[in-house]
């Protein structure tokens, strides 16, 4: 995730204006890393994710009700699959199931065959993650930017939550500081 330094996640609805190519290397290291990425349905529109680059890996995108366009690039190559709650209608491409009327991520993440989830958002995916009590490390890149407005937060819509953690790693190029947060157990 990347945020300015008052808290917001997006200019302009999109996180580009927030990075730079130091963040976009990180993002791409740990992208390389995982087994799976997890991100939300709205992230994946917005963006406009395609396949991943890594041979084999597979991306996740949360759905409430599974309103995507199955024809993007992502779905097509076969890596993209819809995490859903079993009241989401039958849907033409793998899907996993976790939860009858909303979705249950703690249940959905589970059924993943996968050592190392990525989750890349958006807010509302961070929030949902928060509070399934499923997130055990957060890399954050805060952007040397002011942003004002009223733009999400990391886990925007998150009701309090309270998880301690603690701080793993630091690094700063440019203004920019890479962090990596560790939960406290």
């Amino acid at each position: 995730m990347v945020a300015s330094v008052d808290g917001s996640t997006v200019v302009d609805q999109r996180s580009e204006a927030l990075s730079s190519a130091a963040d976009r290397a990180v993002l791409s290291t740990l992208r390389s890393l995982a087994d799976v990425i997890v991100v939300g349905a709205g992230t994946v529109r917005i963006e406009g994710y395609g396949p991943p680059k890594k041979a084999g890996q597979r991306i996740g995108v949360v759905s409430r009700r599974g309103d995507i366009d199955l024809s993007m690039p992502l779905f097509s190559s076969g890596a993209g699959f819809l995490i859903v709650p079993r009241s989401a209608p039958s849907l033409p491409i793998e899907t996993v199931r976790a939860g009858d009327d909303e979705l249950d991520l703690h249940g959905a993440l589970s059924q993943l065959d996968a050592d190392f989830v990525h989750a890349e958002g958006g807010p509302s995916l961070n929030a949902a993650l928060a509070a399934a009590d499923v997130i055990d490390e957060l890399n954050l890149t805060i952007s040397p930017t002011l942003t004002g407005g009223d733009g999400p937060r990391v886990t925007s819509g998150a009701g309090t939550i309270g998880h301690r953690l603690d701080l793993a790693h630091i690094l700063e190029d440019d203004g920019f500081l890479f962090t990596r947060y560790l939960r406290r157990r």
